[in-house]
């Protein structure tokens, strides 16, 4: 017998037919001569950029890549670089490292963990060779995939745009019954409603005048065979005008489901214009939406699923109280609103409407999803360019089971979807009222802010505002630091370190209890979906001096968040505010920590006490003055914070939040100081709801 040559398909052309484009990050020319080399002997072609500092990344970034090989940087570590991907165009773009001078075999799992596709070693050129091309197969996968779904979107919306302009009535038959029909449908054969039509067998309605004939034809298709699945039948129902019906079988993407396209003549438009909307714009926008909702239920399917309504609860007149162009940004900024705070798909469907598909795993956690979205129903502020106005949203939704079949069930889903109020939390009620009424308010400060307050807190319109933080040791990766606010004259006041507090601190305790309740309701809520998650909870200094009974409100909290984490809620004061009060802060922190809290600093470091403060204070945690993040722009500057950090740990072994890191450059610099947290809108924005930025 003749030998047989077993050749692995990576190994062969497919892959060298095109430059595999490679950005290499190393300080090291030898090294990435060699890399090119290694390339040059397989007659692989490569089109490679050698850098070393953050800048050029940030520029590089914005290319197309295959391949990120990572060596060692002038000023990048592997752990922002792989941040800075995540955040970019390229989120699965496939970073190797090269085994570093102190690697060790055990921190292989570590480093795939963090987000290293592999780890590779240079003195064995044939193995190294090898990973790279299995890499450069991985990635050239993932780009044809997304690349196929864009095809396939544009061929899917293609399709159903000419289903759409040509009328057709359409019905999904299984096993000979209708399951679903269009509008077309239902009124090319008599039928008041679509829902009618549902459970009839399709001899029932289309009564071939062959019937003999058209059985065995049907026989066929239902076993799969479609190639004469296009014809004429002569029906004998009377409703028929227009004999013969020019009939298509299809599969409809189900296996035991066929798709039936009869053409008619029918106009019927299945909704009806709104005044400023003609018909086909009205149809245009909704079959637009239904599309790329079906196609998100298609291509990212789950087991529990449920569209969300977003529209106007009212419309403020001072919106056409200005000019054309403010009344236009009002406008077309709610669905950049909604969208930077679903963080999912957002799709018009008429004026000032707009629907979101939101998923999960189970019921349960689909529950906890719409839950969150409670917030949003608050009286808001809408920033544009020009002016801040009011904005009141109403949320309502539907669940779904399948794909949308057709226009008409697209507006039944979205009529139940505006009367059905979102689920809202079942958690004890607790008594945050400390029997305070207005007539306490000084008439010296200004009454309007202080009264617009407390009517606020009445009504429950006090915002809370989520930003994720980022863990570099990637243990506590869903903290979440809690800022409140409420609207007032169209303006954001925000609650913490509020001056005119300071002149009734009785309401600023009923305030901040309120604050805790609310926020360790939505962490009761989000640990379904995240069991790790904490709270850090910004508080004025009065609830901490003033309210005796605030070690008993967090033990009661502890207990309704129901967490299994040892310490979920972390209550968070100002460096300033504990410096002026600081004998009476003492005994009353180390009480909160025995009842189960823990407590920050925030605005720390960048004053004279905050040496005496950390070494006084019970504290776990301290989050930086904004100040001192600026100094994250220059390198001369960046040393002199990293000294202060060190300064800091080496009196206590505090946790560090660097805050503020708004751009990349800050964020990536800010890995080159030794503080565990950061946070900053880089990373997450401000949101209404706690959500996670891998789910953004």
């Amino acid at each position: 017998m003749g030998s047989i040559e077993v050749r692995n398909s990576l190994l062969s052309k497919k892959l060298k037919r095109t430059e595999t484009r490679l950005l290499i990050i190393d300080d090291n020319q030898l090294r990435y001569n060699q890399i090119s080399a290694l390339f040059a002997a397989q007659d692989h072609q490569i089109q490679a950029t050698l850098l070393d500092d953050l800048k050029a990344f940030e520029k590089q970034l914005n290319l197309a890549w295959d391949i990120v090989i990572f060596g060692r940087a002038y000023d990048l570590k592997i752990e922002q670089t792989l941040s800075l991907i995540q955040a970019s165009a390229q989120p699965s773009l496939p970073v190797l490292l090269l085994e570093p001078d102190d690697y060790q075999t055990d921190q292989y799992q570590s480093y795939i963990h963090k987000g290293i596709y592999d780890v590779l070693n240079l003195e064995s050129p044939e193995k190294f060779y090898i990973n790279i091309v299995r890499t450069l197969s991985y990635s050239r996968l993932v780009q044809a995939e997304h690349r196929l779904l864009s095809e396939l979107e544009a061929a899917q919306t293609q399709a159903q745009s000419l289903v759409a302009e040509s009328h057709k009535a359409v019905a999904i038959l299984q096993e000979g019954i209708h399951i679903e029909v269009n509008a077309e449908y239902a009124t090319l054969f008599g039928f008041d409603s679509a829902d009618d039509l549902v459970g009839l067998p399709i001899l029932d309605v289309l009564q071939p005048e062959d019937l003999s004939q058209f059985k065995l034809r049907f026989k066929k298709i239902s076993q799969g065979q479609f190639e004469q699945a296009r014809f004429e039948l002569r029906t004998q129902n009377p409703i028929i005008k227009n004999n013969p019906l020019q009939i298509e079988f299809l599969p409809s993407g189900n296996e035991d489901e066929i798709q039936l396209n009869i053409e008619c003549e029918s106009t019927h438009q299945s909704v009806a214009a709104t005044p400023n909307t003609t018909p086909t714009e009205k149809s245009s926008s909704l079959f637009t939406a239904l599309q790329q909702i079906n196609r998100q239920l298609a291509n990212q399917p789950a087991n529990a699923n449920a569209l969300v309504l977003f529209s106007l609860n009212n419309c403020p007149n001072e919106v056409f109280q200005k000019d054309w162009h403010a009344t236009k940004a009002y406008f077309s900024n709610i669905p950049n609103f909604i969208k930077e705070q679903v963080s999912v798909p957002v799709y018009q469907v008429d004026t000032a409407l707009y629907v979101a598909l939101f998923q999960a795993e189970s019921k349960v956690v689909l529950n906890s999803l719409l839950i969150s979205l409670n917030g949003l129903q608050k009286p808001q502020l809408l920033v544009t360019e020009q002016y801040n106005f009011p904005l009141h949203l109403k949320l309502g939704y539907c669940e779904l089971t399948k794909q949308i079949p057709d226009e008409a069930h697209f507006e039944r889903i979205l009529s139940k979807a505006f009367l059905q109020a979102l689920p809202v939390f079942n958690t004890p009620k607790i008594d945050t009222n400390i029997g305070l009424t207005t007539e306490h308010i000084p008439k010296t400060v200004q009454i309007s802010l202080l009264q617009e307050l407390k009517q606020k807190l009445d009504t429950g319109d006090i915002h809370l505002k989520y930003q994720q933080t980022y863990d570099k040791q990637d243990q506590y990766t869903h903290t979440y630091e809690v800022s409140s606010g409420f609207i007032h004259n169209n303006q954001w006041q925000d609650l913490s370190d509020l001056a005119d507090l300071k002149d009734d601190p009785e309401l600023s305790v009923q305030l901040d209890r309120w604050i805790l309740v609310e926020a360790c309701k939505q962490l009761h809520n989000f640990i379904t979906q995240y069991p790790k998650a904490k709270l850090i909870i910004n508080l004025n200094h009065h609830i901490l001096l003033s309210d005796k009974k605030l070690p008993e409100l967090v033990a009661k909290l502890l207990t309704i968040i129901g967490s299994k984490q040892a310490h979920p809620i972390i209550l968070q004061f100002s460096e300033q505010a504990l410096q002026q009060n600081l004998s009476h802060a003492q005994p009353q922190i180390a009480l909160l920590r025995q009842y189960g809290a823990e407590v920050s600093i925030r605005g720390f470091g960048d004053s004279l006490y905050s040496d005496t403060i950390l070494q006084q204070i019970d504290t776990q945690y301290v989050s930086f003055h904004p100040t001192l993040s600026k100094m994250l722009v220059s390198d001369k500057d960046i040393g002199a914070l990293q000294e202060k950090v060190l300064h800091f740990i080496a009196q206590k072994p505090v946790e560090i939040f660097l805050t503020e890191l708004n751009d990349m450059n800050l964020f990536a610099n800010a890995w080159n100081v030794e503080s565990r947290f950061l946070q900053g809108n880089y990373f997450q924005k401000k949101l209404d709801r706690l959500t996670d930025v891998q789910d953004q």
